[in-house]
């Protein structure tokens, strides 16, 4: 038997019970190699619907389908082994009934081997958490900026930096965590109320652009990694990815156009006859 059968996943309940504790380390991954090299690090995965922008080039993540989101979240769940993997539910797979919320959770958790999924939710969204809870599907909900409302809401902009959105921002998180969410992400919110929604609510907040206190941070790996010349405010380049790729295509167009590639080492011959 192999070393990683004997390794066993994270669990929405062991998620949960950090709340307070040591931070949660949360990254995004779309396809196998990049999944197993964050499962080393990270205790949560999530496939997110971000893959419509950073992945297939869409405007936003409104054009994401449920297909595309359970092709990428069986790629991450091959090549990973101790995180808990969590898919996205895409724009227009939840929100028309909680019978449809189910159908499509289910489908994406039979179909990826996923351990749960995430919602763009708030008060809204309480009884279809609570319905997909109720019949084994973990859920981790989603406050703050939506990118799924961008129409709605007028883009990309953060949230919850006056009164009146502060306010809704905690409905919503506070109506989550009691529908049953084993977590909750606050992304684009200013700091004071990730904050606070961090000390009302007993599941873990998961921050994207909120405060260090929160309990674990998630950021988009290409983001993260400096693939992209333009990030969100709230992204910390780790590395140049894209200077460092930009590099390497230049180095090897240099090469064949030299017909310096492929060289000896790269190349095949006849095997020389045995004597």
């Amino acid at each position: 038997m192999s070393a990683q059968n004997h390794i066993r996943r994270m669990t929405a309940p062991q998620i949960t019970a950090r709340k307070g504790g040591d931070p949660i380390v949360c990254l995004t991954a779309y396809d196998a190699p990049t999944a197993a090299i964050v499962d080393e690090f990270c205790d949560l995965i999530l496939v997110g619907d971000s893959l419509g922008m950073v992945v297939h080039g869409l405007p936003s993540t409104v054009g994401v389908t449920l297909d595309m989101m359970i092709l990428h979240g069986r790629a991450v769940m091959r090549a990973s082994h101790k995180a808990l993997v969590v898919v996205d539910l895409p724009f227009g797979s939840y929100e028309d009934s909680v019978e449809t919320a189910f159908r499509n959770a289910s489908r994406v958790m039979m179909e990826t081997g996923c351990q749960a999924v995430k919602i763009e939710s708030g008060s809204y969204a309480a009884e279809t958490v609570s319905y997909l809870v109720e019949r084994g599907i973990p859920v981790m909900s989603h406050v703050g900026l939506r990118p799924q409302s961008m129409h709605v809401m007028g883009g990309f902009r953060a949230r919850g930096r006056d009164t009146k959105v502060a306010d809704e921002i905690m409905v919503n998180a506070i109506a989550a965590a009691q529908a049953g969410s084993f977590a909750v992400v606050v992304e684009g919110v200013s700091e004071e109320i990730a904050n606070q929604v961090t000390a009302a609510i007993d599941v873990p907040t998961i921050g994207i652009g909120a405060s260090a206190q929160c309990d674990g941070q998630i950021l988009v790996t290409p983001d993260m990694l400096g693939q992209f010349e333009r990030v969100p405010k709230f992204v910390k380049k780790y590395g140049n990815q894209l200077e460092a790729t930009r590099s390497a295509v230049s180095a090897y167009a240099n090469d064949v156009k030299a017909r310096s590639f492929p060289g000896s080492a790269n190349l095949y011959h006849f095997k020389k006859p045995a004597s």
